[in-house]
């Protein structure tokens, strides 16, 4: 975090990442002094209604944040900044967006939690769109201009008015991390689970946080041992509503490689459930993506996975996505940074931010979520050393069946499940 005092002495000359928060109610002007180096400027949790027309000025600017202020409409004021590849305006008010205001170059746009009720048609020319995320806005509609964005792999569509998912949308061929919860189109299914009270608990350390709420280790004096209680912040995230999460994690029903939910929480301020503790020993196979990556896991420098390793996570996953999608929910953010897993490669899938729920009838949301599936494969294949043998030949022609851009040819999860064994 910088000052704006750093600022106009001069002293942050040269910086390439900019970070202000003073309740700022104009753009300062000292920001153009750095357009020779600046490549990412963070204006969130200021106090901004408009920003100046010359932006272009800062002709190094590739990423920009602008969460948190008063926005009422889309600025005009990025058209010509051709390197800006990353556009966020999360929790504004944001109303208005005009028609042709972006420059081509973006591929991730965030506009979560405003009040749009429509998107502009210009949104089809934005042919490198990879990532875009829209919960919590008041949509209607998505243009049909936007079925151009062939690049697009990642969308976010909870909490909005849409009334059904449009068929040129289900048949882009990259798309592969779909939420669309939240929505009049979006069914719903609930399991009955035991309830218990806060006070049965004896809640003990954090064990992590995340966009929907935290998870704490926990002692249960019903089922007499350890657990885990997650707790809602009941806020819009980047993937929907909290209570739609819950859900989702409500109806899974028992899997072997997903976390049991044992019980819902009642007579507290927020929402919670009762989850099965999994233990320190099992990690995350991976971490989000970065600004570099967009829509693709992240690993340790170093890292490596052998033919072995990534068949039992491949079948493990495949099969608790049969599951899910056999009761009709679509997990929404299949990756490895979702999968926890220990030394002997078992593992979960957690995380149902982003799940939704869908009509069996219609197979298009399971090949969307198969794509996401072979991207995971392709990550971890990357990451063997080993190129050869029958096994990873086998994992390596269903990561190219699953990632095919003719949809009709991916397999459906049971039929990867029976592949891989």
């Amino acid at each position: 975090m910088h000052t704006l005092h750093q600022l106009r002495s001069g002293e942050l000359k040269g910086i390439k990442r900019l970070t202000l928060s003073e309740n700022l109610t104009t753009f300062p002007e000292e920001i153009f002094e750095l357009a020779d180096t600046l490549e990412i400027l963070d204006l969130s949790n200021n106090l901004l209604t408009s920003l100046p027309k010359e932006l272009c000025r800062l002709t190094k600017l590739k990423i920009a944040f602008f969460s948190n202020n008063r926005f009422t409409q889309v600025p005009d004021s990025f058209k010509e900044c051709h390197n800006l590849y990353m556009l966020g305006f999360k929790s504004n008010q944001i109303e208005v967006f005009d028609e042709d205001i972006l420059p081509l170059s973006i591929s991730w746009l965030i506009l979560t939690d405003n009040k749009l009720q429509a998107l502009p048609s210009s949104m089809g020319n934005l042919h490198k769109l990879q990532k875009c995320a829209l919960a919590g806005n008041q949509l209607v509609k998505l243009p049909e201009e936007m079925a151009k964005c062939q690049n697009l792999e990642l969308l976010r569509l909870s909490a909005n008015q849409l009334d059904k998912i449009p068929s040129w949308l289900l048949a882009l061929s990259k798309l592969s991390w779909l939420a669309f919860s939240g929505n009049p189109c979006s069914g719903s299914q609930r399991f009955d689970l035991p309830k218990i009270t806060y006070e049965m608990l004896d809640v003990k350390e954090l064990l992590g946080a995340g966009a929907s709420g935290e998870i704490f280790k926990a002692y249960s004096k019903v089922h007499e041992y350890e657990v885990a209680l997650k707790l809602f912040k009941g806020a819009i995230t980047s993937d929907g509503y909290a209570h739609d999460e819950m859900n989702a994690c409500m109806s899974v029903g028992e899997h072997p490689h997903l976390i049991k939910v044992l019980a819902k929480i009642e007579g507290d301020a927020r929402l919670g459930l009762l989850l099965e503790y999994i233990p320190s020993i099992y990690q995350n196979l991976g971490f989000p993506p970065n600004f570099e990556t967009c829509t693709r896991d992240t690993f340790e420098e170093g890292k490596e996975f052998n033919p072995e390793t990534i068949r039992k996570v491949a079948k493990a996953i495949a099969s608790a996505a049969a599951h899910l999608h056999a009761q009709g929910l679509m997990h929404g953010d299949l990756y490895a940074h979702n999968i926890l897993i220990n030394d002997e490669d078992h593992c979960y899938l957690g995380d149902f931010g982003a799940a939704s729920f869908y009509d069996t009838t219609c197979e298009d949301f399971e090949k969307i979520e198969v794509r996401a599936f072979g991207c995971l494969l392709e990550d971890m294949l990357t990451l063997c050393p080993i190129k050869e043998g029958k096994e990873y030949e086998i994992l390596e022609e269903l990561r190219v069946l699953c990632m095919s851009e003719n949809r009709d040819e991916r397999p459906l999860f049971r039929e990867i499940v029976f592949t891989i064994e």
